[in-house]
């Protein structure tokens, strides 16, 4: 009679060194919370999940981020990669937002680990240092660049008409934009992973790729929900490969307008402590929300045009009506 074993039966080192190693984040954490062997495991190695964060972000792997993860809480990879991976939670366009109370800001200075793939190799990454406690930031609109107005990234991505060119970057471009505040020891990927819009220029042919979140507005007094939004500029170079000529990011609110620095840094302040998800169909997830706020935005700036619309039929009437009484006074 064949014996039905499980995982554990195997000896830990060899479940260790050749089993764990071939996981990727997710799902090692799969397995993790299948077996208590196995989870005991895990939170017990920090290499595995050490290398699991470099492999899954090139941008972690520097000395700045590495010892700022150091100093998460319990395993700090692990505790980095479950902050770090799925989206902010819960979906701001479904869940009433409570009014909230003013938010101590505690930040003095974000980190943003950033990865950009075009199918799974990666074309750029880099580490980036703000600091959030001078008037100049906290009073000017919210904006992280990564690129100089000089700079571009060269890439092997082939120049093809529009509607291929748009379709293409839209299955084969993912981007990673973790924000770490290494005060509070918290991070959020703010990215979508995968665009949510791609739009080419109909004369130059430049190509401008949209990846964004859809967060709850904190203590912003126009609106409780924001967009965080990673654009990404790309022309063509010479030989026909596209260039990426801009990558930043900004916070702007229902009415398009971008936020300050104050205003921004609570928002991500209370985003990095929040719940996250589970991870699963982030693409997806983040797409209807991008889309479930544009259709907000519309239906906004409808509602503000008649009722500037209404405002200005009344300001008519009652100029007549000013006008007629007159008359009938004098004449």
């Amino acid at each position: 009679m064949s014996t039905v074993t499980g995982i554990t039966s195997l000896p830990a080192d060899i479940i260790e060194s050749h089993v764990l190693t071939r996981l990727d984040g997710q799902s090692l954490a799969a397995v993790s919370c299948a077996s208590a062997a196995v989870h005991s495991m895990s939170e017990t190695n920090h290499r595995l999940w050490s290398d699991v964060c470099h492999s899954t972000w090139p941008s972690t792997s520097g000395e700045l981020v590495t010892g700022i993860i150091s100093g998460f809480s319990g395993n700090g990879h692990r505790e980095f990669y479950s902050q770090a991976f799925p989206l902010p939670s819960p979906d701001p366009t479904v869940v009433v937002i409570p009014p909230s109370s003013p938010t101590r800001v505690t930040s003095t200075r974000l980190i943003s680990a950033v990865d950009v793939y075009h199918r799974n190799k990666l074309i750029f990454t880099k580490t980036e240092e703000t600091e959030t406690v001078s008037g100049w930031f906290q009073c000017s609109p919210f904006r992280i660049d990564l690129l100089d107005p000089k700079d571009m990234v060269p890439t092997e991505i082939p120049h093809q008409d529009q509607d291929a060119t748009c379709t293409a970057l839209t299955d084969d471009m993912t981007l990673s934009w973790i924000i770490i505040d290494p005060n509070s020891k918290h991070a959020v990927n703010l990215s979508s992973h995968k665009p949510v819009s791609v739009q080419r220029h109909w004369l130059t042919g430049d190509v401008k790729m949209r990846f964004a979140s859809v967060l709850a507005g904190g203590n912003h007094p126009h609106s409780g929900l924001v967009q965080c939004a990673v654009v990404v500029d790309c022309g063509w170079s010479e030989g026909g490969e596209m260039q990426v000529r801009e990558l930043s990011m900004q916070i702007e609110d229902m009415d398009g307008k971008h936020l300050n620095g104050r205003d921004s840094l609570v928002i991500l302040q209370k985003v990095m402590e929040g719940k996250r998800g589970n991870g699963v169909k982030r693409e997806k997830e983040a797409k209807n929300r991008y889309n479930k706020f544009e259709e907000m935005k519309r239906e906004r700036r409808e509602r503000k045009v008649r009722v500037e619309e209404t405002l200005d039929t009344l300001s008519v009437v009652f100029g007549l009506s000013i006008f007629a009484a007159l008359l009938f006074i004098f004449c």
